[in-house]
């Protein structure tokens, strides 16, 4: 971040991902004069609260030059940034945008969490995902700073679309499922769970909602807001 810069941006990538997947979105802040610090984190190694405490010691001297901080979230990112949140809020915290956050769980974690496959792969983290959710997840408290919930109702995964899933889904998360108490805003999507990462939209909306709070209200009839 240079000395400048007022406006800054965290960017959480989702499980078993890197921060090349929110590059992106990364640019397009940039564009518009948002500060950027996206992380790595071994997100298939450790449980989310490990993985949030482990994130401060980057996060805390980029929010301490920062006159404005946000986060944007893909998928279980959401998660961490809201125990991170809770735990070590930074001062001049403003905004939250998150990209398909399981805040209530997703489906297709109950279904596999149990297969020794997706323990292998997904590791401890995958194992907090599911619908049931591990205590501490739900005696965090709900914000009190401005979230915005971007979902997605397309999928390329049809059995989990119409079997596994409640829908409307993006294949992996319902729509119903990025929900969270206290949030100020949700619209969605035509974009699957991965598609939301580089959807133009997404992008648009997210720069929409750290600027001002809402996203914006378009005609466009692949969106839904309320």
């Amino acid at each position: 971040m240079t000395e400048t810069a007022t406006q800054a941006v965290v960017l959480l990538h989702g499980v078993a991902r890197t921060p090349r997947s929110l590059r992106k979105m990364e640019r397009a802040l940039q564009d518009e004069g948002f500060a950027t610090l996206n992380l790595a984190y071994p997100s298939r190694k450790q449980p989310l609260e490990l993985l949030a405490d482990r994130l401060h010691d980057a996060i805390a001297p980029f929010a301490a030059r920062a006159d404005a901080l946000h986060f944007v979230t893909h998928s279980m990112g959401g998660l961490i940034a809201r125990i991170y949140l809770a735990k070590y809020r930074p001062q001049r915290l403003q905004r939250v945008v998150m990209l398909a956050p399981p805040n209530g769980g997703s489906e297709v974690a109950d279904l596999l969490k149990g297969v020794a496959p997706y323990r292998a792969f997904y590791g401890p983290a995958g194992q907090q995902l599911g619908t049931t959710k591990p205590e501490f997840l739900d005696l965090l408290p709900s914000p009190d700073y401005g979230v915005g919930i971007i979902a997605g109702n397309r999928t390329i995964d049809p059995l989990a679309s119409h079997f596994i899933v409640p829908r409307p889904n993006d294949g992996r998360i319902s729509v119903e499922s990025t929900r969270l108490n206290g949030m100020a805003d949700h619209i969605v999507l035509g974009a699957t769970h991965s598609g939301l990462l580089t959807h133009r939209d997404a992008i648009t909306q997210t720069i929409a909602f750290l600027r001002h709070g809402r996203f914006r209200r378009p005609a466009c009839p692949v969106i839904s807001c309320e």
